[in-house]
């Protein structure tokens, strides 16, 4: 029986797959981001990130482990050497796959999965954001002032003796050019 077994194949035999997931392992350290089918970026999931907590560690027995997984001096070096400082104080979800479309020829769901913390662009996004975010308590705070000189305003104007009078509005009448017959 196969209870328990039950986990995407990608249509490929055991030795297949993992020289596969090996390579797009390596690729994806070296290159920080690949395009690739959404169901081989979520098997790389799994296969990678078990990969990337253990680099935390900087062992001779855990670069023997990815090493065993990887088969690249290459790129175990560049995990340990630049992307684990980096990833030293986040606890999981080192990698994250965007959507990108179907493919032509196939219509294969395609997606980029990347390492959260080298896309610059969103971390140019989510400082912006943090700098530009204020508490609800702050907002109120901020409306307070100019909401006083309104009333003030509003006061003035109901001790005035002009103010029981109805206000006149004055419309301008625009007039419309007239249309030549011809």
């Amino acid at each position: 029986m196969r209870h328990n077994k039950k986990f995407n194949h990608l249509g490929r035999k055991s030795a297949h797959r993992k020289a596969m997931l090996s390579n797009m392992a390596t690729s994806l350290i070296m290159h920080k981001r690949i395009a690739t089918t959404l169901p081989k970026a979520k098997a790389l999931k799994v296969y990678v990130e078990p990969l990337l907590t253990k680099s935390k560690e900087d062992t001779t027995n855990s670069r023997r482990v990815v090493f065993s997984y990887l088969q690249s001096k290459e790129a175990v070096t560049e995990l340990f050497r630049e992307i684990s400082p980096k990833i030293a104080d986040r606890p999981g979800g080192y990698t994250r796959i965007l959507r990108t479309g179907f493919r032509l020829g196939d219509n294969a769901e395609m997606c980029i999965i990347e390492l959260v913390d080298y896309n610059e662009n969103m971390l140019k996004e989510k400082a912006a954001k943090k700098a530009s975010r204020t508490r609800r308590s702050g907002k109120k705070a901020a409306e307070a002032p100019a909401a006083a000189p309104k009333t003030a305003q509003a006061e003035a104007l109901k001790e005035s003796p002009v103010a029981d009078e109805a206000p006149v509005v004055e419309e301008q009448k625009t007039e419309a050019p007239e249309e030549k017959a011809e």
